[in-house]
């Protein structure tokens, strides 16, 4: 049973899907209405209702695109597992879903599972990093030619940097005008600066820690140095102006 004042979302119909449609449908008007009604559910035989009628399939199949576009895998865990896994951590976060006229339940949905799926693989490679003595493949990693990348800037504070990097960034991934490769590049960035002092030693040099940055990158991604380089350009604008304000 519904909640007064409320519609039933099986009542709204949908858009039909143009022959251009590119699967975004799938989460319109009725599933928008539909999470409010979920929130504001006061039982949870309602909620349950709710989910399976109108929630259960439109966020399977956005967990799947996402997962399939951005090529989100994780290593020692099949498709299911990865969706499973990742549908179940939203079910979390739903509640913390503030609805107004400017907030999509969509939008929401989306970065939060593109956040999560990042932040668990980039938690697996660091697994994967312990079990790697830096000894042993620092010296490979700065002779090798196709794992080194170059800034061409001079060393910073990181504590003074990183902070503003970090929410320029995720001021630059709001926006439309990202190709994938640059919204790839962008979330991995978030998470391994979010996480940059647990993932790189205070011994380590600036040169083998740029290394390490980008082998974690490719792994992440799973794009080529190259990719990398062409995507890095904004974001190596941002920094540039971050440390040299003076010539914008």
């Amino acid at each position: 049973m519904f909640l007064s004042g409320e519609s039933d979302p099986s009542k709204i119909i949908k858009p039909k899907k143009g022959k251009s449609s590119q699967g975004e449908n799938y989460f319109d008007v009725r599933e928008e209405m539909a999470v409010r009604m979920f929130l504001t559910a006061t039982t949870f035989d309602e909620k349950n209702k709710i989910y399976n009628e109108f929630l259960r399939f439109p966020l399977d199949k956005m967990i799947s695109s996402i997962i399939r576009r951005y090529k989100l895998y994780r290593k020692d865990m099949d498709f299911v597992e990865i969706h499973t896994d990742t549908h179940s951590f939203l079910m979390t976060k739903v509640d913390k879903f503030v609805p107004s006229k400017e907030k999509k339940a969509y939008s929401y949905f989306g970065t939060i599972c593109k956040n999560y799926l990042m932040g668990q693989i980039l938690k697996d490679q660091k697994e994967f990093n312990r079990k790697i003595s830096y000894e042993d493949i620092s010296s490979d990693l700065e002779n090798n030619l196709n794992m080194t990348y170059y800034l061409d800037i001079e060393p910073v504070n990181e504590d003074s940097i990183i902070p503003d990097l970090l929410e320029s960034i995720k001021k630059i991934l709001d926006l439309d005008d990202l190709n994938e490769n640059e919204y790839k590049l962008g979330l991995a960035l978030t998470e391994i600066f979010e996480n940059y002092e647990n993932i790189f030693p205070a011994s380590a040099n600036n040169k083998f820690n740029k290394n390490i940055i980008l082998l974690s990158l490719r792994e992440i991604t799973n794009m080529s140095t190259k990719e990398i380089r062409s995507s890095m350009k904004r974001y190596k604008k941002i920094y540039l102006g971050l440390i040299s304000p003076e010539e914008d």
